[in-house]
């Protein structure tokens, strides 16, 4: 069963090892550096296109962050 952790916890991992800063991801994105830092902390969850955009802008597989592809192949 995938759990809203563990999608998190895939975020988290994508966003600390794209190199970039939250700002830069932010301002890429078109919202707010706080936005960013919230997404990490796993306070919230990005809204759906947020997320499309975010896995556009890392180059990560959006099945890899939903859990339904345990490959993880930009960053391995």
């Amino acid at each position: 069963m995938i759990t809203i952790a563990e999608i998190q916890n895939r975020i988290i991992k994508s966003i600390k090892e794209s190199g970039m800063t939250y700002t830069e991801i932010a301002n890429k994105l078109n919202i707010s550096r706080s936005s960013i830092s919230h997404f990490v902390r796993g306070d919230i969850l990005p809204a759906l296109d947020t997320l499309a955009n975010l896995c556009n802008l890392l180059d990560i597989d959006a099945n890899y962050v939903l859990c339904l592809d345990t490959t993880f192949n930009n960053f391995m």
